[in-house]
């Protein structure tokens, strides 16, 4: 008996050694070492449970100097004077002229300057759809409004795509830059919109300024990291021939990096405009005005209608200004320009087209405005809220509750809170602070390095350390439940869409309204069918995550070798086993990224949830900036900062691993 034991012993020491030898076994084993040392001496320190109160510091008292000194220094020290005033008094001005020229044009000038400007960059069928959709925003009785939005637009996105063509030169030229600017894209990255709101307001006090300030410091980021990207990717074998031409750093730099890098600059123009479309919206909390404020105001007094009167010409808007960009960018953008308005005439491309737009859009505003035709009619409003309220009325009445077998909207919002939302709460908050930590070490060592695993931790604990350790686990636990719903109805749709060709062509206007769709404007139908609550605000980040997630997906799934898939279906695999054991494990670099962006979409909505009843640190935001308290909005916002610092490092395989298999 004994021989065969030893046989079989030494038989199976080479499989236990290897699977010892595996790097994410020898992490976890490292890992539960040194835990094994540090977690009994923690805990003899400091107790078990929350956060120990001994590790927390207490920033109240500070941010409440700072905060009465700005607001009892705003209107005379030199510093808001002679600076932070000139720039507010120039944004101010700026915003105003712009929309006095949008007024001053009239609607039948800014529509026509607006579909020739789709013209000349995509073709006929653009600019009737654009024309279309400017027109829409009249009908709706949202013209004024409209073009309060763009006017603001207009200024944030200049100075935005300024400041971030800026950044993006010098990290682009520069490694040391770009080095020094990385972490700060990273962090601005994860942060959601609102918490860039309250420090502005400290300084600018509510107004367009602030709304203004806020939406470039929000949209400048892309910019100025496509910017970079595209300088840094542009192919060496150009820029050595350019260079042994004997041209300056300033030619290289005009003759060959910024032309091989036009499509990631005019990619970052079309992500800018699209983040400010999305603040802009946002920063109607701090007195933006146009479309935002009527769809705050409305979700305010639970008005779905009006809500959605306002909320259809922001879609609009974000669909118009993602298309016409996104054709700017395409590489057959140049051909389609040079359409007539006829659908042909080569004789109109270059500039003689664009002169002829400029002197057409001219006409029709003069024209209008010699008629008296500047203001849009008001016989000629369609009035949708009331109809629309009545339609929510009966939702209530025969969906909110009570409908036979399956329940109501209202009952599937209560169980899933009751049913999911509280026990991962409570779940979490259960935990020891130590667990959370280790826990967090491990999964991000786990997908990355160690210097990941490290920042996840210090982001994590830095939470604790600003005393709102509770609320975070709370955000965290609607984190967690917003994206696993995310993920299995996103990779679901995309298995769909990524085998069916028809099923992914159905799909893509349906992703293309919801992804171009700003943050706000979801809160709208998930306030009439949920009521308000963390569940609404869950559904409203679900929404807003799946369309990324589907695309992400779908595009992995589609791009797997061809020739690994006709080998598998060589040997007659079916096409169950072709998804599960090839095309999910060569997809696995899309399917991680998509994990990711659904986390930091979905963190960016439950804070706005905070609108809706989500609680936690949304909540904490919100009254911050509607009690001006500076202590309560502002730690909030470093902590969601952590949060989404420490969710990205979590699910984001680093290149380290990506390379070397870590």
């Amino acid at each position: 008996m004994a021989t065969a034991t030893a046989p079989a012993s030494r038989a199976g020491l080479p499989g236990l050694l290897g699977f010892l030898r595996r790097p994410a076994v020898g992490k976890l084993v490292l890992l539960a070492v040194v835990a094994a040392v540090l977690v009994p001496l923690a805990d003899a320190r400091w107790a078990s449970g929350s956060w120990p109160a001994a590790l927390t510091v207490d920033l109240t008292e500070p941010l409440g100097r700072a905060s009465t000194w700005i607001i009892d220094n705003r209107d005379s020290h030199p510093l808001f004077l002679y600076f932070f005033g000139h720039v507010s008094n120039a944004v101010v001005l700026s915003v105003r002229a712009v929309y006095l020229v949008l007024l001053a044009a009239g609607w039948a000038g800014v529509t026509a300057a607006a579909a020739l400007v789709a013209w000349r960059v995509a073709g006929t069928r653009l600019a009737l759809g654009t024309a279309a959709a400017v027109l829409t925003c009249g009908l709706l009785g949202m013209w004024v409004p409209t073009m309060q939005t763009l006017a603001l637009m207009v200024i944030a996105v200049l100075v935005s795509v300024a400041l971030g063509a800026l950044l993006g030169l010098a990290a682009g030229l520069s490694d040391r830059t770009y080095r020094a600017l990385r972490p700060v894209l990273d962090t601005m990255q994860v942060l959601p919109a609102f918490a860039y709101l309250l420090p502005v307001v400290l300084v600018f006090g509510i107004g367009v300024p602030a709304a203004v300030l806020a939406t470039v410091v929000y949209a400048a980021p892309p910019m100025a990291r496509l910017t970079a990207l595209g300088l840094r990717g542009a192919d060496a074998g150009v820029m050595e021939a350019v260079e042994s031409l004997g041209t300056t750093a300033r030619q290289r730099l005009f003759t060959a990096r910024l032309p091989l890098a036009r499509k990631e600059l005019l990619l970052g123009l079309n992500q800018t405009i699209m983040m400010a479309l999305s603040m802009a919206v946002i920063a109607s909390v701090i007195g933006a005005g146009g479309l935002g404020d009527r769809v705050y105001q409305a979700l305010a007094s639970v008005d779905v209608g009006a809500a959605l009167a306002a909320g259809i010409p922001i879609v609009l808007l974000a669909i118009v200004l993602d298309r016409v960009t996104a054709a700017a960018g395409s590489a057959g953008s140049a051909g389609s320009a040079g359409e007539g308005l006829e659908g042909g005439g080569s004789r109109w491309t270059g500039w003689p087209g664009w002169v002829l737009a400029a002197v057409t859009a001219l006409a029709v505003a003069v024209a209008a405005r010699l008629a008296g035709r500047l203001d849009w009619p008001e016989t000629w409003i369609v009035h949708i809220a009331e109809p629309v309220n009545r339609a929510v009325d009966w939702m209530t009445d025969h969906l909110y509750s009570g409908v036979p077998y399956v329940g109501g909207t209202a009952d599937w919002a209560a169980h899933f809170t009751t049913g999911v939302l509280n026990p991962v709460r409570d779940g979490l908050q259960w935990l020891p602070w130590w667990a959370v930590l280790l826990t967090v070490a491990a999964l991000a060592w786990l997908i990355g390095t160690w210097r990941t695993a490290l920042t996840a931790v210090l982001a994590m604990a830095a939470i604790g350390v600003l005393g709102v350790w509770q609320p975070s686990l709370d955000t965290l636990s609607q984190v967690l439940a917003a994206v696993a719903v995310t993920l299995v109805l996103g990779f679901g749709t995309a298995v769909a869409a990524a085998r069916s060709e028809r099923c992914e062509r159905l799909l893509r206007p349906v992703l293309d309204v919801f992804q171009t769709m700003p943050q706000f404007v979801y809160l709208i139908p998930v306030v009439a069918l949920f009521g308000v609550g963390r569940a609404p605000a869950v559904a409203a980040a679900v929404v807003y995550a799946l369309p990324a997630v589907v695309r992400i997906t779908t595009q992995g799934l589609r791009h797997v070798d061809p020739a690994a898939m006709e080998s598998s279906r060589s040997m007659g695999a079916t096409g169950w086993q072709q998804l599960r054991q090839v095309q999910l494990p060569l997809a696995r670099p899309a399917l991680l990224l998509a994990v990711n962006q659904g986390v930091v979409l979905v963190l960016a909505v439950v804070i706005i949830g905070g609108l809706v009843g989500g609680g936690a640190l949304g909540y904490d935001v919100v009254f911050g900036l509607a009690q001006g308290d500076l202590a309560t909005g502002l730690v909030a916002g470093a902590a969601i900062v952590c949060l989404g610092l420490m969710l990205d490092r979590v699910t984001q395989p680093t290149r380290g691993r990506t390379k070397k298999g870590a």
